[in-house]
């Protein structure tokens, strides 16, 4: 199967979906001609013209109201934050409208709209653009909040999540875009709430989102060498939560470790915790269960700062090595 990248699979899904729905369209700052802040749109008003590629005024409150009362009239709209932290100053047309009308109209209304989010640091953007505030949405009753953290897992999850009839949070972790991983040509669907064991394993699960994935399976291979056999799990979409996975795979090593971007401290790898514990995977239990978070900084622009505040590959492997220590 041919290898394409993350920002390419986001692209494919957004066009095939265009192709066959047009209903479907996008709304965000210089998406147009200059192909969004990451290029994920690029080239694609050339083929769907300034009517369904809609380049918007600065102001992500008007984006996101737009795209709420459009979604009410029928429309599909994708909407682009140029940063995830934007989502600030969209607040109120999304937790006090999109994630409410449905429920206070009885059903007879939808808010059909996916919120496509770059996130997380890495790129030097420094403390207004690189910010993990997933757990923020993830707290708001009708929101479904998805992080794909391979090209294969994103087309198939935005497809699912254009489907859906409520709004959805789209995370895309801004150094994601690169990777490549096997993605099929034609347009398939990845059900939301459906977690994937990226590695199996023994000893330990590590349960990781978004990039921290590719790290987890990074300390995977060195802690090989050590004879830690590591399982990691990848959630894929926070809201619905697949808990039964999750449950599944600690009951079976006994051993968990959350890891995370996002500040530790009401970061969303809690409520994950929070999802064993109260669980009978509890009492399958070797040691306690660890969890790995951002510190509590704004995130720094220098790179080397940058790195410290969250966590790396090898700081898994460390918190991997003191579980498996743990009787």
């Amino acid at each position: 199967m041919r290898e394409i990248t993350y920002q390419e699979a986001v692209r494919e899904a957004m066009s095939q979906i265009m192709r066959k729905d047009e209903r479907v369209f996008l709304m965000g700052e210089d998406i147009g001609v200059y192909g969004g802040a990451f290029g994920v749109t690029r080239g694609m008003i050339e083929e769907f013209g300034p009517d369904r590629i809609r380049n918007t005024p600065i102001s992500e409150a008007a984006i996101a109201g737009t795209s709420v009362g459009s979604a009410l009239t029928g429309m599909r709209p994708i909407m682009e934050l140029q940063f995830s932290d934007f989502v600030t100053i969209a607040m109120d047309q999304l937790v006090n409208q999109a994630a409410k009308i449905r429920y206070m109209y009885g059903g007879r209304a939808s808010v059909p709209m996916v919120v496509r989010a770059p996130g997380g640091c890495g790129t030097g953007a420094a403390a207004q653009h690189s910010q993990s505030l997933e757990a923020w949405v993830a707290h708001v009753p009708g929101l479904k909040v998805v992080q794909p953290s391979t090209a294969y897992d994103a087309k198939g999850l935005l497809k699912a999540a254009v489907d859906d009839d409520n709004p959805v949070i789209f995370y895309e972790h801004k150094l994601l875009y690169g990777t490549k991983s096997e993605v099929p040509e034609e347009l398939y669907t990845i059900p939301l709430g459906v977690a994937d064991i990226k590695k199996k394993g023994k000893d330990v699960t590590v349960i990781a989102t978004s990039l921290m994935v590719h790290k987890a399976l990074e300390a995977a291979v060195v802690l090989e060498k050590d004879g830690i056999d590591v399982e990691v799990v990848d959630p894929r979409t926070l809201v619905p939560l697949d808990k039964e996975t999750l449950i599944q795979s600690v009951k079976k090593t006994g051993r968990l470790l959350v890891v995370y971007e996002a500040v530790k401290r009401g970061g969303f790898g809690a409520e994950i915790v929070s999802s064993i514990v109260e669980s009978e995977a509890f009492d399958y239990l070797d040691a306690p269960i660890k969890r790995l978070g951002g510190k509590e900084i704004p995130i720094p622009q220098n790179p080397e700062l940058e790195k410290h505040a969250v966590p790396q590959t090898e700081d898994i492997i460390e918190a991997v090595r003191s579980l498996v220590r743990e009787r």
